[in-house]
């Protein structure tokens, strides 16, 4: 079979690859000029991108840019070939003076994605870059809630599904949303076996320096070793290690 890289599925990747090209974000016109296509064309492309989650795009300045699925397959790819990217160290770091998982999430939607991950030396978390996990239970879910932008934090407290993960999960959007104002208040977020039982975590924020949000960055642990208390302990090694990682990681459009 011989390939087509004049066909649909070829123009959108030629797009999708473009888009790279434009870390500020590109309008339907600039595209449409750089690759030689009608407007038309260059429209259709680009929201396909939007509508399989390759792409976004900003209706305040008419821009389409890169969208988390790209980063999530590349951390796969990046993942399995052994490249771990800038945040390694600082994860590395953070579970050396604890000895504690560490893990670097963002938010993809209304769910949050792992993005980097060191284990303990005495446990192995379940989560891998790329996967995705619930914002309601997690402490890294429940900090990123917290700290979105407020337009944001209230469409996800209206609308994410509150399916419970234990025994121990909040169901309550009223509930969910007092802890969100807590966790915004004090800086940090903890959560004990509501995501799997047997687990405690405490997650802070990476913010950029006009305080926009990054991503998040959690502590976890099993309870047969600590519990949610003595893992507050950690609570100054983590923030170090979330204020050093607001310098090295690049600020989300």
């Amino acid at each position: 079979m011989t390939s087509d890289r004049s066909g649909t599925a070829g123009k959108a990747l030629g797009v999708l690859t473009l888009l790279g090209e434009y870390p500020q974000g590109a309008t339907t016109g600039q595209i449409a000029e750089a690759t030689g296509y009608p407007f038309s064309t260059a429209y259709r492309l680009l929201n396909t991108l939007v509508d399989t989650d390759f792409a976004t795009y900003d209706p305040a300045d008419k821009r389409f840019r890169l969208g988390l699925r790209v980063y999530q397959l590349g951390q796969k790819v990046a993942h399995h070939r052994g490249f771990e990217g800038s945040a390694l160290p600082v994860l590395q770091h953070l579970t050396e003076a604890t000895g504690e998982s560490s893990v670097l999430h963002v938010l993809d939607g209304d769910q949050s994605l792992t993005i980097h991950k060191v284990d303990g030396p005495q446990f192995r978390t379940t989560t891998d870059p790329g996967d995705r996990g619930p914002l309601h239970t997690t402490a890294s879910g429940k900090v990123l809630l917290a700290f979105a932008d407020p337009a944001t934090r209230q469409r996800l407290l209206e609308t994410i599904d509150l399916t419970p993960r234990t025994e121990h999960s909040i169901t309550d959007r009223d509930e969910l949303a007092r802890q969100v104002d807590q966790i915004h208040r004090q800086g940090w977020a903890g959560q004990s076996e509501e995501n799997d039982l047997g687990m405690a975590a405490i997650a802070a924020p990476v913010l950029s320096a006009s305080h926009r949000l990054i991503g998040a960055v959690t502590l976890a642990a099993p309870m047969f070793r600590t519990d949610l208390q003595r893992l507050q302990e950690h609570l100054p090694d983590l923030q170090q290690a979330t204020a050093e990682l607001s310098l090295k990681l690049p600020q989300r459009p």
